[in-house]
């Protein structure tokens, strides 16, 4: 744990506020859901909730299914980080950061299809290959994160429509 030197005092509502510098760092946007955790020397640990992360299990078995499937390598991420991934070395991109880019697509719930191979690639994260194939995980109203494939080539209808369907259906795992 790493102490920033911030002292913050509890307000007669028992609310205390999370400086905007940390919340900028930590990419905690308005209304996102924070777990409270709590340790025997009296420590409170506030962490960022991820639904997706909950299914992470799930997944990568998605993942895994997509890549077989689609013959691409395939990312699950959450509206953070990489949260499951098949076709690529796991170790290296587990719990990478997203890039700005897919966070900027993603909240605005778009999908993206590389049209052609001129046409710049999505990247995922710092040191991934490109997507060629990205579709937001909605559940209710909510944007809960992102299911792509990578690749140089744009992705074919078959692959797209595949990459569509595995968003759709870790969507419906989170409304249940």
């Amino acid at each position: 744990m790493k102490a920033t030197g911030i002292v913050r005092r509890i307000d007669d509502l028992g609310r205390v506020v999370i400086p905007k510098e940390i919340r900028r760092t930590m990419r905690i946007r308005e209304g996102d859901a924070l777990e409270i955790y709590t340790s025997g020397e009296g420590e409170v640990i506030f962490k960022k909730y991820s639904p997706i992360g909950e299914l992470s299990g799930f997944a990568s078995s998605y993942a895994d299914v997509l890549y077989r499937m689609s013959g691409l390598p395939a990312l699950i991420c959450d509206r953070d980080h990489v949260v499951a991934a098949a076709g690529v070395s796991r170790r290296e991109v587990l719990e990478r950061r997203v890039s700005d880019q897919l966070e900027q697509l993603t909240s605005s719930r778009k999908s993206f299809l590389k049209e052609s191979a001129g046409t710049p690639p999505l990247i995922p994260a710092e040191g991934v290959s490109g997507a060629c194939a990205c579709f937001p995980v909605l559940s209710g109203s909510d944007v809960n994160g992102s299911v792509m494939l990578l690749g140089d080539n744009p992705a074919t209808e078959l692959q797209a429509k595949l990459t569509q369907a595995t968003a759709s259906f870790l969507g419906r795992q989170l409304e249940d």
